[in-house]
Formats: structure tokens, sequence, C-alpha cells
């Protein structure tokens, strides 16, 4: 494999599942070596690498894990010694010196670390990335697995690296989180090279597209889409020479076989024989285009196929959903989407019958047979058994041929069907539970996360087969493109309730931000105030006003207070800043009495900016709550 890529490039890497991209990304991050050829990155340049794997992020506070990863902490502490001896009076002129040129090299490593406004920006990244204000805090340990994958995310954005790998960075994000990494990244002036199948996050973000294969990698100029247009182009190209070839070779072979025993053609039938002989066979193509994946017919349910009436659901004293009326008809496809924890796959294990509602309850209609995956169906393969036997022994009224088909389609061929189930790493478990799931004779499938292991190509097939399902269809993903051209209906949770919108996922997308820019998101299901602004135009801006009103009240009550208190933070950073470049210059470095004045007042300011930092994240977080309230 030989590829270049240049300072600033933003690349998007795709290929089949396990063609080599991650190996790619561990290659150019060093942890592995080649086994042959090399690998060369500008000396002295950073690189930040997230692994698509869960790693531990360490111990600690959240603020103060991310502060020691990015190295602020160790040149704090270095800093604070340095100048504690400074104020020693008993220092040696010749010592002083020595720990004046220290200080000088530190200040600068601190402010290289951008040391000052760290913490501010690390607020603004966990915010972006889904933390609230008192995760901060929270010791990092304590977070599940999704959530430290977050957490190393915010701690390679911060570290500020001149290449950014990311390998599959959305799979831990919800949608709001994702559109905030997409924007992030978008201002991001290092090389990036990302592998997703998020074909919208590939779209915004790469100006290039490499192609891992077995044959190398191969660039294309333009983005994911771009990639598609050009690669289906070049495959329409290679089938139609390849089926030309096949006339010619035709023609030869029977040329051949008509004069081989025919004394004056025994030249011409020799020379044919030869450039046959040597003829390169062109590859047609990706066979992978021509498979078709089809699941058992539906048998027609009810009209009605699930009824929730007043759900609600808690985990000990924690709520997640909160009167909760939903009806899913014959034939829809209805996603569930909301950011992590709103409770999306609560609410389909709910609908699934896996767990029970705290309170009100939900109904299956007439002849309904359901299907559930999620994440951890893998626990329910028998790991016994082999790929092969645990699909031939699925119960379905799929053939053989059908089942070993389905089998190719998710990526299982050749010598793979005949693993050990308890072998398979953790997407291949993963892919083989669902398929084994869509096996079955349904007509409801409530699917959590489906397309989490599947590469581009099995992604498409299998929306493909969903489209064409018979019966009605519950989703949850975090892919988008997938999501808009599937789904229907659009179900969104949000602080406990749920919100309708009758349309894929871009309706959903435009009605909301509609909604926002209103400054309301008022509750669905004919309430009162929904049905007054739908019936009388008047009456709907009379409220509108009024919540408009109840928002401005309250936040002029915190602006008032916020505006001085940034202004105190900025000018304390600033002033701090100031000292520590004075620390550095030649007249201050003579005066050790000016030093000690200057270091007692650093001192003095660092000791007020918590208090006033903890302050403004109270009042930030008090301005929401007002603004949710006044909704």
């Amino acid at each position: 494999m030989t590829l270049a890529v240049p300072p600033g490039a933003r690349v998007g890497v795709v290929g089949d599942n396990g063609a080599g991209k991650t190996t790619l990304f561990r290659l150019i991050a060093g942890e592995v070596s080649p086994d042959e050829g090399e690998i060369s990155l500008p000396s002295r340049w950073r690189l930040g690498y997230l692994p698509q794997d869960l790693v531990e992020v360490g111990d600690g506070p959240l603020l103060q894990l991310l502060k020691d990863k990015a190295g602020i902490t160790r040149v704090e502490g270095e800093l604070s010694e340095v100048r504690h001896r400074l104020s020693e009076p008993g220092t040696r002129p010749g010592e002083r010196a020595g720990l004046l040129a220290r200080h000088e090299r530190l200040v600068h490593a601190y402010e290289a670390l951008d040391g000052y406004g760290f913490e501010a920006m690390a607020a603004k990244v966990l915010n972006g990335l889904g933390f609230r204000r008192e995760d901060l805090g929270r010791e990092a340990g304590e977070f599940s697995g999704g959530w430290k994958m977050r957490v190393s995310l915010a701690s390679i954005l911060l570290s500020r690296p001149d290449v950014l790998l990311l390998d599959e960075p959305t799979n831990h994000l919800d949608t709001e989180s994702m559109e905030w990494l997409e924007g992030y990244l978008a201002s991001y002036r290092g090389t990036l090279m990302a592998v997703s199948h998020d074909r919208r996050f590939l779209d915004k973000l790469t100006t290039s597209t490499v192609e891992v294969s077995g044959a190398g990698a191969r660039s294309y100029p333009g983005n994911f889409s771009q990639y598609i247009q050009k690669r289906s182009l070049e495959l329409e190209a290679a089938e139609k020479a390849a089926r030309e070839q096949q006339k010619e070779i035709a023609r030869t072979v029977a040329f051949i076989e008509r004069f081989r025993y025919k004394a004056s053609k025994a030249a011409q039938v020799q020379s044919r024989v030869r450039s046959l002989a040597k003829v390169e066979r062109i590859d047609p193509g990706d066979p992978s285009r021509r498979v078709s994946m089809r699941f058992p017919p539906s048998p027609r349910s009810g009209l009605e196929v699930i009824k929730a009436v007043g759900v609600g659901h808690s985990y000990g004293e924690k709520t997640v959903l909160s009167g909760v009326d939903l009806t899913v008809r014959r034939g829809e496809r209805v996603a569930l989407v909301g950011v992590n924890g709103a409770g999306k796959s609560t609410l389909t294990r709910l609908l699934s019958g896996r767990e029970k509602p705290t309170r009100g309850g939900v109904t299956l209609g007439h002849n309904v047979k359901s299907a559930f995956f999620s994440q951890e169906s893998s626990e329910n393969l028998d790991y016994g058994r082999s790929v092969w036997e645990e699909i031939r022994n699925a119960p379905s009224p799929c053939t053989e041929p059908q089942r070993r088909n389905l089998l190719g389609c998710f990526l299982f061929s050749g010598g793979d069907i005949e693993k050990p189930v308890r072998a398979l790493s953790g997407g291949e478990k993963s892919r083989l539970a669902l398929l084994k799931i869509l096996l079955r004779e349904t007509n409801l499938l409530i699917l959590d996360e489906p397309t989490n292991h599947l590469d581009m190509a099995t992604r498409d097939l299998f929306q493909e087969a969903l489209l064409g399902y018979g019966g009605t269809i519950v989703i949850v993903s975090h892919d988008r493109d997938f999501l808009d051209d599937l789904v229907t209906r659009v179900i969104e949770i949000r602080e406990e309730k749920v919100r309708d919108y009758p349309g894929n996922y871009s309706y959903f997308i435009e009605k909301r931000a509609e909604k926002e820019a209103r400054g309301n998101l008022p509750p669905r299901d004919g309430s009162p105030s929904e049905g007054a602004s739908e019936a009388d135009p008047r009456e709907r801006k009379r409220l509108e006003a009024e919540r408009r009103n109840r928002l401005y009240r309250a936040r002029k009550k915190y602006l008032e207070d916020l505006g001085p208190l940034e202004a105190g933070i900025e000018k304390a950073e600033e002033r701090i800043a100031a000292i520590d470049r004075s620390l550095s210059e030649p007249e201050t470095l003579a005066d050790p009495e000016r030093i000690r004045n200057l270091l007692l007042e650093r001192a003095d300011l660092q000791k007020k900016l918590p208090p006033m930092l903890e302050r403004w994240e109270e009042l930030m977080g008090s301005l929401e709550e007002a603004a949710r309230e006044a909704r």
C-alpha cells in the first residue's frame, strides 16, 4: 500500500469490514509496526487517535482528568514550585537566574497548551458532546462505556493535534452531539482522517476519499457521495469491458476449437492460443452490488400494532419517561430519536415487552409477531455452535440457499461460517444476532442501533430489505441518512415526553428547527395550547407572545448578573496572563521584591477565579432551566 496525505487534507477512509481501515489507522498512530515499508509524519507533529474500541480513560474528576491528559496539571505544578522558590528570600543569585529561565520556558509551554483558557474550552467541548454542568466534577470511571468514549474524544480534541484520526467517532454519539462535532471539525485546521459509516458526516467534513481493499489504497477527489458516483461509473465501465472481453475470448476459443485439427490453420490456431494465455482478465467489479437481501414474508397484523397509554418508567428515583401515549399502526416505519439518556432504548424495551412500565401499559395488536434487536442480543447466541449451525437451526421459513445468501450479505462467507460463535469479535456476534432475528417470520421489528457493525455495502442492502419489509418497524439509529430514506414518522423523546413528527428525518429536523426558532417546543397529542394554535391564529399569536415574555423576563434576571461576572472573569484571566508575561521580562527579573508582589497578586487571583467560574456555571444552568420552563 502506498498513500500520501498532504497537510490540511480532510480524508474519508472507506472499505469493506475487514479491509484494513482500522489497521491503517493503528499503523499511522504507531500502535503496530508495518511488516514492510515505512510510515512517516512531519517531526514534532502531534497526533490524536480515537480508536473504535472502548478504552479506559483513567481515574479522577472529569475536568481534572482532561487537564492531566493535556499536560496542563504538570506544567501548573512545576510553575507553582518555581514561583515558590523564587519568592523565598534566601535564594542565591545564581540559582535565581536558573529558576527565572525555567519559569520563562514553563510560561511559554503553558501558553502553548492554552492553559489560561483550557477550562472554559473544556467545558464548551464537554457540553457539545452531551455532558451536563454537574458532570465536570464527576469521577471519570463512573461513566458508561459510550460516555467514556466521549471523554476520550474530548481529550483528543482539547489536545489540539496536528493530525486527527477518528475511527467511527459517531458510534456513541446522539444526533445533537454529532451535529456539534461536525461544526467543531469544520473549523479544525489540521489534517483529518475519518472512518465512518455515517454518510452525512463524511459528506460534510471530507474533501477526498481513500478506498482501502485487499489491493491496497486508492484515493478519489471529493467527499463520500462524489466517491460513490465515480466508483459507480468505474464499476459500470469495468463490467462493460469485462463483457466485451468475454465475447472476444469466446470468439477466440470458438476459432481454436473449429480449426484445431486443420493443418492450414495451425499457425493461426497456435498464435491465438498463445495470445489467449496472455490475456489479463478484467475484474468486473464488486459482486456484492448484485446481491439482494430479502426477509421472510410478513403475516398481516391488525391496524393498531402497538398502543401505549399513560406509560411512565423510572429506574430508582430517576424518571425516564412520563405520560407517554403512543399508537403505532400497521406498515409505519417509526424512528425514535433524542439525546443519549433521553429514554430511546428504554422505550424500545417497553414496546417490545422486555420490560414492564412503572406506570401505564403497552399492548400489542391482533396477530402481531414481533422481534427485538439491541446491542445485548448477541448474548442470546449459542456460543457452542458454529456460525452456520446457529443460522441453520434458527426458526425460519427461509431455505438453506436463502440462509447462506443472507450470511454472505452480513459478511459471513467461505470459511467464516464454520467459525465457532465464541471466537467471533463483538461486531461479528452483533451482526449474527441481527441476522438470526431477521430470519424469523414477523410483522413487527423493534431495532435498537442495528447498523452499528455494518459496513456501507451491507447497510445499503439492509436498508433495501427494510424498505421491502411487509410489516411495521420501530427503530433507533444515529445514522441520519439511513433514517431519512427509511422512516415515515419520527418520535422525539425530550424531557420525559414524546413529540410526534409525521415525516422522515429531514422533515423532523426542519420542524424542530422552526419550533426552536420560535422559542417553544409545545406539547403535542392535542393539548389545549396546540389545539388553540391550530384553530385560531390570533390565539396562537397571543400564546406565543406570552411564552416569549416569560422567557425574556427569566433571561433578563440572570443576564443582569451574568454580564458583570463574565467581565470579571475575563479581567482576572487577562491579569494573570499579564503577570506571567511580566515575570519573564528582564526588568522584573532584576527586582526580587516586584517578583514577590506579582506572585502574591497572582495567587490571590487564582484563589478568586474558581468561585467566579462556579457562579458562572450556576447562572448558565439557571438560564437554561428558565428557557425550558418558559416553553
